[in-house]
């Protein structure tokens, strides 16, 4: 079985409750939820139900129906920015951000919305007070990537939405790192809107995720179409979820979602995280031992999680992930991760990093596997 260090990616192994979810769901009825009287619609109507009170209990969400499911977070991200801003608009991010955020704003700036992008140091951490100084008057939203998928840098969202609100500016969480080890409020943190994947750290399926919408903010839907009610008109619904949930929604994969949350508050979200930062200490000192290597990101633990990113020198980052993965059964991720400005932040740009990424199911046998395999290619090349 190979060592598997690319779950800020994808997570993987699934707990067996979401196997076994899926399994039942699609074998025992995978019939259309919301599109039927009869008892089978109704069960998948039920299903998907419950799984929206399941994302709305771990996330602090009051109203279920303020979440809409999407395909991931990319999905998300686009409902959330088309759906808010418009020409003359002016929205605030970082140089932190995955493509699924910056491609969006760019299209976004050629139809007329002002972007302002906020520089973090060479640790990706972004100031908070820097973003409340770029945060000018008339600025209409802030979108921030909670943990950055390159270095795994943590951003102060906590301080920074409370703020925010006050300003009354929308800020929206790209959460797609972040959710499933560190905790999430949107209460709390004031959130309006959250941007968030199944696929990874919830342990879910490929094929799910969500938008959080704060009530109050009524959003242009991406997609128009059947929605399983109001059948009789030809506009849009205006209610939440319905709204920006048209056509056959993935019960199968919703079922897993579901049974990934609910495993996570089975085992606990402070056992999660206390196993993740427990593998990336162990990944931080190993690699600082090594001769060459050069580490991205902050190399304590409170502002780092999910993935670790760094270079050997004179050791080209995509071989080095080739021979990992052939040599020694070690699955990582090499290149730029889809944030190309991030690198270019930290100063790694083009040539990207090596991304070792460990998830809920990795032991400290994986870690030392993978440091023993770096230092005998080290040693090999040098």
């Amino acid at each position: 079985m190979p060592i598997y260090l690319d779950n800020a990616a994808t997570s993987f192994p699934k707990p067996s409750q979401v196997t076994e979810a899926v399994e039942r769901t699609l074998r025992l009825n995978a019939a259309n939820p919301g599109r039927g009287g009869h008892q089978l619609s109704l069960e998948a109507g039920r299903l998907v139900m419950e799984c929206r009170e399941t994302v709305a209990r771990f996330f602090g969400i009051g109203d279920e129906t303020r979440i809409a499911f999407t395909a991931n977070a990319t999905e998300a991200i686009n409902l959330g920015l088309f759906g808010v801003l418009q020409p003359g608009d002016r929205v605030v991010t970082t140089s932190m951000e995955h493509n699924a955020v910056i491609r969006p704003l760019r299209a976004l700036t050629q139809q007329g919305v002002d972007v302002v992008r906020v520089m973090a140091d060479s640790f990706g951490f972004v100031d908070p007070a820097a973003i409340q100084q770029a945060c000018l008057s008339g600025t209409r939203l802030l979108i921030v990537n909670h943990c950055s998928n390159v270095t795994g840098t943590l951003q102060a969202i906590e301080e920074i939405g409370p703020w925010c609100r006050k300003q009354g500016i929308i800020f929206m969480v790209d959460a797609a790192q972040s959710a499933g080890i560190f905790p999430i409020d949107v209460e709390e943190m004031a959130i309006d809107l959250l941007a968030v994947p199944g696929h990874k750290s919830l342990l879910g399926p490929p094929g799910t995720g969500f938008l959080y919408v704060r009530q109050g903010l009524n959003l242009r839907p991406l997609l128009y179409g059947g929605t399983g009610n109001f059948s009789q008109s030809e506009s849009q619904p205006l209610e939440m979820p319905e709204r920006l949930e048209s056509g056959t929604l993935n019960t199968i994969g919703l079922a897993g979602l579901k049974a990934g949350i609910e495993f996570l508050e089975a085992i606990g979200l402070d056992h999660v995280q206390a196993h993740d930062q427990e593998l990336l200490g162990q990944l931080i000192d190993g690699l600082s031992s090594l001769e060459g290597v050069t580490l991205y990101g902050p190399l304590g633990s409170e502002w780092h999680g999910g993935a670790i990113s760094f270079n050997i020198k004179n050791i080209d980052a995509a071989m080095l992930g080739f021979r990992l993965d052939r040599e020694y059964g070690i699955c990582c991720r090499v290149g730029l991760h889809c944030a190309p400005v991030a690198h270019d932040t930290i100063g790694t740009l083009p040539e990207g990093t090596v991304r070792l990424s460990p998830g809920y199911f990795n032991t400290t046998d994986d870690i030392e596997q993978t440091l023993t395999a770096l230092r005998t290619i080290i040693a090999t090349e040098s």
